[in-house]
């Protein structure tokens, strides 16, 4: 049922390319689509998003959560020579889709910018695999990045922890674990519309109900397959749900950045909030009339805006 409180109206560009996509997929995710979905991968696999370029990409299994085996993917420049940036990047999907290849593109092209060296992650999905293995694979899958920089060619001071979505949620999750475990120094993390909070509460989740990209009652599904009954009670870890942390105080330099007319506009305000009381530094871009993850799906003026906004921000930190 499509929400009757009032709400930011979409971008015009931006509603157009909503009629298109509503025609292929409804808003709502329910848990019964996730075998579908799964099936329908989000991106086309690594090989052919990178043919062409002058990059290669080497797969290595590495221990995750409890010593189980995962699969990180290294992109670099063939013959990267020396120590450049390091690109550590966690994929979206809600927690229960998608897979490391999701977002290679834009990997690549940091990757022959930057002279970088990206790795992305596969953690292990809800709801066969709950928290805390989809963070705490990830935090191994960074671990194993820094205690590796030197082989791999990356500067382990100039390493950004990257991600989208879920992914955004489980990389404040893990720049929260390195904090409160010591772990690997972070010069920055990119948390691309953050999935932040698991508490259904905020203003914006009630007015994305049954209109736009990841609604309300998908991002139900999410968190639900996530932690189960756990889900809404004081038993979540602020690793799972990074929004809940009181102190965020201690973490890299951050960009958040999500649209108005989103689910997670509100959670994503609010810890851009938290960092600055705790005196970090965060750059925050709420864009008029975007959709979850508008950016990717229409070539819009506003998607334009918000991704150079995006990249200034990454040029700053990875090119000192």
């Amino acid at each position: 049922m499509t929400t009757t409180i009032a709400r930011p109206p979409f971008d015009p560009e931006l509603e157009a390319a909503l009629v298109v996509m509503a025609e292929q997929m409804p808003p709502t995710l329910t848990a019964e689509m996730i075998p579908l979905m799964r099936a329908r991968p989000l991106a086309p696999p690594m090989d052919e998003q990178l043919a062409g370029r002058d990059l290669e990409w080497t797969d290595f299994t590495i221990p995750g959560y409890l010593g189980a085996d995962i699969v990180v993917t290294v992109i670099k420049k063939r013959g990267h020579a020396g120590t450049g940036p390091g690109i550590y990047h966690i994929h979206g999907g809600g927690m229960i889709i998608g897979d490391r290849s999701l977002g290679a593109v834009q990997l690549a092209d940091w990757v022959e910018r930057y002279d970088a060296v990206a790795v992305t992650v596969e953690y292990r999905l809800a709801p066969e695999f709950p928290d805390p293995y989809p963070v705490e694979d990830s935090y191994a899958g960074l671990v194993w990045t820094a205690d590796h920089a030197a082989e791999l060619g990356i500067d382990p001071e100039r390493l950004i922890v990257v991600g989208g979505s879920a992914g955004g949620g489980l990389a404040a999750g893990v720049a929260l674990l390195a904090r409160d475990r010591s772990g690997p120094p972070r010069a920055g993390q990119l948390l691309m519309c953050p999935m932040l909070d698991d508490r259904d509460a905020s203003v914006s989740t009630a007015q994305i109900d049954g209109v736009g990209v990841w609604d309300r009652a998908s991002n139900v599904v999410g968190w639900t397959a996530l932690l189960g009954d756990r889900k809404g009670t004081d038993d979540v870890s602020i690793y799972a749900a990074p929004a809940r942390a009181t102190d965020l105080s201690g973490l890299p330099s951050t960009f958040i950045d999500c649209g108005s007319a989103e689910v997670f506009r509100d959670e994503d305000v609010a810890y851009a909030t938290g960092i600055w009381a705790a005196g970090g530094q965060a750059e925050l871009h709420v864009w008029a009339g975007g959709f979850h993850g508008f950016e990717v799906v229409a070539h819009a003026s506003v998607s334009i805006a918000a991704t150079a906004a995006r990249e200034s921000w990454v040029a700053r930190i990875l090119a000192t």
